[in-house]
């Protein structure tokens, strides 16, 4: 499998400048998985805007610097970058210095993740553990796991282990 991936870049989905730059984490210890929990998009155009209404509301209702996440990822498999590699995010109070936030775009209490944002996630974790942004030996979890939540839904927390690499 390819440890490339095709990542929308800030500028491409139009991304507001963050408040201040985010500190840097060497090289992510864990991987948290969240979602968005509102619909998911079903254009590439529909997706650019739920992400860019993704930061607004971080960064204005939050109070964030920036877009909490380091990366969501659309039902279709495309992959936008949110704070990117090697910044903390603001994605699970506490446990953000030493992890990687991924979201997928969508609500998955009762619908299961696409089989194309599966595959992009797990090319994305490769990629990044290739990159040393992420430890090889790195801890994947759900942000339930880490905070009082639902979150990323049941029909995601059930799949998480399929975005380990074989």
């Amino acid at each position: 499998m390819a440890t490339t991936v095709n990542i929308v870049s800030r500028k491409q989905w139009g991304a507001a400048a963050p408040k201040k730059v985010a500190q840097k984490v060497s090289s992510a210890q864990r991987v948290i998985i969240h979602h968005t929990a509102n619909p998911k998009c079903r254009s590439h155009s529909e997706c650019v805007s739920r992400v860019a209404s993704i930061q607004r509301d971080h960064m204005t209702a939050r109070e964030f610097d920036d877009i909490g996440y380091n990366f969501l990822v659309a039902a279709d498999g495309a992959v936008f970058e949110g704070r990117g590699w090697g910044a903390v995010g603001a994605h699970a109070k506490g446990n953000n210095h030493d992890s990687l936030g991924v979201a997928f775009m969508g609500n998955f209490t009762n619908e299961s993740p696409s089989s194309e944002a599966i595959s992009s996630v797990k090319q994305l974790l490769q990629s990044g553990v290739s990159q040393g942004f992420i430890k090889p030996q790195f801890v994947l979890i759900g942000h339930r796991d880490v905070g009082d939540t639902e979150c990323p839904g049941g029909k995601l927390h059930a799949v998480l282990q399929q975005l380990r690499s074989t």
